[in-house]
């Protein structure tokens, strides 16, 4: 299979230099200004109204990839996730549900809380990172810009930014029906109609439902550990009552059902994965809507913005924390938030030298998260065992000394005790546990910010620019453990409960300066250009959720001898608070990312070329780590330094005469930390590992991808064409922990599709992952049996299927 792989992308390398097709230019009515042999820019053809920036993408100082409906469908992307393997040093994994959506970008990126990669879509910024993954249908264009974005777009866009558009009703008309099946049912149905009924009115309303009966059977309950069924619509109304003023309201609705977090037992030593096989079924459900108002007026010189939104979101979660068939614990939790975000900016429109843009942004989200843990029979029992031990030999211990005070022999006095307690009853402990919780962490976000962009000279730019940033993030605590023991001792019964009660309110806010400056030289009348740019990038600190239960189990282990004769509640003074404080807050993370690159039109504007090298310094990298004494829920810490080095690039183009497209990507990041030790109480004595130069984890080293179609057209009325196209992604090395102890090699995934064009409705037969290669997309380490256990989420085996597309 590596032999397959190596020769695909050997030859494809010798015999093309591709990422993607650009898109067609009779679409858009743009035949007329066709070179048979030249590629157009995206920006030239899906024209989008950027409030904020004022040149076209590649003109930009940055590194960035863009990707038309052509390009989307040509991958056969559904979603962000599949689209992300396509993109130079970015990855976004499939880590066992809709929930998680860890994006990496530049060895930046994070698991839980705050993200490091933003995104907008149709202008809406999305800031809750739970909502990140969502089904993508009815998409015109996506932008991803990659480094630090805060000066435009404020914090958690440490790591870039990506910007989804969907089709605009004032330009597209019509139509679409899309269907899908394939392998394990996977099935798929979208409709959308687009219609503007006045010069000044337009709207469109779309659907659509996704499922698939899954990969991977559960073999313990005997469920498919992956099934989902979603579905959501859309829709979108503009409205120009005037040349000068625009109105753009959006309302996007998507429900899912699923399950999820099919993690089956790792072999660290031959990478082989288990089925997974939990007592209880891992599963996600999600409410979620997104909708905003964009407001636009032209004023005298100057574009003026305005963007609302409201979102909110409603899910569930079930997890089986010990991933195994025995039941040593799981928990659940329900998310519920409403958001409110604002933005105005003000653009000048000018043609002179100097170009500015400058605007306000706030948001404020309110997270409320209901989290009990619930411990079963192998963890109590586990407890209760160790309990009854202890008093067992405590009231034998009694009896033989009060035995051997009256005369008899050690060895006579033991037998007595233990057959004396065993006749009135023996000793015996039953024990359940609760961890409850109930957590309210709003957050405000205010950013002020100004850029400006001045021709030095006609060929020569400069831009500056700098946010100001403030953030409050608090949290609302109450949680409860209790642990209830009913014991038996000797025919007599009794019931303690042993408790410990956590509530407090906490806050904190933090500052900060997000500057830019970079040059741009354009080098040529065609767009190529080289750049240099400095910006800084930054991510909010706040307070961990996910370890409470950690923290609560670790007081009851410690106090569980004062319950043995009656109820307890173990105390808290300021001094414990502060403590917890400073347990579950984490700082924000800061960097410094330095690059140069070039934007390149080569062989009269046939091909292009992108290529940037960046060096990056991080402070304070946040990292999602399991918590410390028992191994379950995770938390965020602080990592003091880490650094990466990276090289990306990017080319694609047409040839014969339009017939063959072509494109190729790469991306290499060497993130590694510079600073981060770690200490933890192994067998009561504290031991600091030191991970110096060790790898940062979850970053593949390298991203790989290729694609090339060709069409061949036919002259007749029934069957236009016949597209045949391979894509192939591939990306590694990958480490799962910070320690560098395991990791998922470099793979490939290679596709195929041939697309029919009949006119009206056009055929797809697609497969997916056709070399069958087996990998993992995420990988942990669990120690909630008591023992360290490996488990990793499987990747998608061969899939096959066929894509109706209707348009009318």
């Amino acid at each position: 299979m590596k032999t397959i792989l190596l020769t695909f992308a050997v030859a494809t390398t010798l015999t093309v230099v591709p990422v993607f097709a650009a898109p067609e230019i009779e679409k858009y009515s743009l035949s007329s200004l066709a070179d048979s042999s030249r590629v157009y820019d995206i920006d030239e053809i899906v024209v989008v109204s950027q409030p904020k920036e004022f040149m076209r993408l590649r003109q930009q100082p940055l590194s960035s990839t863009s990707f038309s409906e052509k390009d989307i469908d040509m991958v056969g992307a559904s979603d962000l996730r599949s689209l992300s393997a396509f993109i130079p040093s970015f990855v976004m994994p499939d880590y066992g549900s809709r929930l998680t959506s860890s994006m990496y970008i530049r060895g930046i990126g994070s698991r839980i809380n705050s993200p490091a990669v933003g995104i907008y879509v149709d202008g809406m910024p999305i800031v809750n990172k739970n909502a990140f993954n969502f089904y993508t249908y009815q998409t015109d264009r996506v932008d991803v810009l990659r480094g630090p974005q805060g000066t435009l777009y404020g914090q958690n866009t440490e790591g870039g930014l990506v910007r989804m558009y969907s089709k605009n009703p004032m330009s597209y008309y019509g139509t679409d029906i899309r269907m899908s099946l394939g392998t394990h049912l996977t099935r798929n149905f979208e409709l959308a109609h687009f219609h503007r009924p006045a010069e000044n009115l337009a709207f469109s309303v779309a659907g659509f439902y996704n499922g698939t009966n899954g990969f991977l059977r559960n073999q313990t309950t005997n469920e498919r550990a992956d099934k989902m069924n979603e579905a959501g619509g859309k829709m979108r109304l503009i409205y120009s009552p005037t040349t000068k003023l625009s109105f753009d309201a959006i309302v996007d609705y998507q429900y899912v059902r699923q399950n999820g977090f099919a993690y089956g037992l790792l072999d660290v030593e031959n990478g082989n994965v288990s089925a997974p096989s939990t007592n209880f079924q891992s599963n996600y459900r999600r409410n979620m809507l997104n909708s905003g108002l964009t407001i636009g007026y032209k004023a005298k010189g100057v574009d003026i913005h305005s963007t609302t939104t409201y979102q909110y979101l409603k899910d569930y979660m079930m997890m089986d924390q010990d991933y195994t068939a025995d039941d040593h614990m799981h928990l659940t939790q329900r998310q519920f938030q409403n958001a409110i975000t604002e933005e105005l900016s003000v653009k000048n429109r000018s043609n002179g030298h100097w170009h500015w843009t400058s605007g306000v942004f706030g948001s404020y989200q309110w997270l409320k998260t209901n989290a009990p843990v619930y411990f079963g029979d192998k963890t109590t029992g586990a407890i209760a065992s160790g309990i009854q031990t202890a008093m067992r030999s405590a009231i034998v211990n009694a009896m033989i000394q009060r035995l051997i005070q009256s005369g008899m022999s050690e060895a006579q006095a033991a037998a007595i005790a233990e057959s004396t307690v065993e006749a009135a009853g023996g000793v015996s402990l039953d024990i359940s546990m609760i961890v409850p919780g109930t957590f309210r962490t709003p957050q405000f976000n205010l950013g002020i910010f100004h850029e400006s962009s001045l021709d030095i000279t006609p060929r020569l730019t400069a831009t500056i620019g700098l946010r100001y940033d403030y953030s409050r993030t608090a949290i609302e605590y109450d949680t409860k453990a209790i642990m209830q023991m009913t014991a038996n001792v000797m025919g007599q019964t009794g019931t303690y409960t042993l408790s410990s009660l956590l509530q407090r309110k906490e806050h904190s806010n933090f500052n900060q300066f997000l500057p830019k400056l970079a040059f741009s030289y354009r080098l040529d009348n065609s767009g190529s250009n080289v750049y240099a740019i400095v910006s800084k990038g930054y991510r909010a600190g706040g307070y961990n959720i996910q370890m409470f239960s950690d923290i609560l189990q670790t007081e009851l282990m410690a106090n569980r001898s004062a319950a043995m004769s009656g109820d307890y509640d173990i105390p808290h003074s300021d001094t414990d608070y502060q403590n917890i404080k400073n347990t579950i807050s984490y700082k924000p993370e800061t960097s410094w990312n330095y690059e140069i690159g070039s934007h390149a039109n080569l062989l009269e504007n046939s091909v292009h070329v992108d290529v940037s090298a960046y060096f990056m310094k991080v402070r304070n990298q946040q990292l999602s780590v399991m918590a410390g004494n028992y191994g379950f829920g995770r938390m965020m810490v602080n990592a003091g330094r880490s650094r990466s080095i990276g090289f990306e690039a990017s080319v694609k183009g047409k040839a014969m005469n339009d017939h063959f497209t072509w494109g190729v990507s790469y991306g290499f990041s060497h993130a590694v930390f510079r600073d981060y030790q770690d200490t933890e109480e192994v067998n009561g004595v504290e031991v600091t590992t030191n991970y110096r130069n060790k790898r940062v984890p979850y970053v593949p080293a390298h991203t790989l991808s290729m694609n090339g179609a060709y069409k061949h057209d036919f002259a007749n009325d029934l069957l236009r064409s016949l597209t045949f196209g391979l894509n192939f992604s591939a990306q590694g090395n990958t480490y799962w922990d910070e320690a560098n102890t395991y990791s998922q090699p470099f793979y490939g995934l290679l596709d195929a599709r041939v697309d029919c064009d009949f006119g009206i409705f056009n055929l797809c037969l697609w497969g997916k992952n056709i070399t069958d290669t087996q990998y993992n997309t995420f990988a942990i380490e669990s120690a909630a049996t008591g023992t360290s256990l490996y488990f990793a989420q499987r990747g998608r085996p061969i899939e096959v299927g066929f894509d109706v597309n209707i348009h009318f």
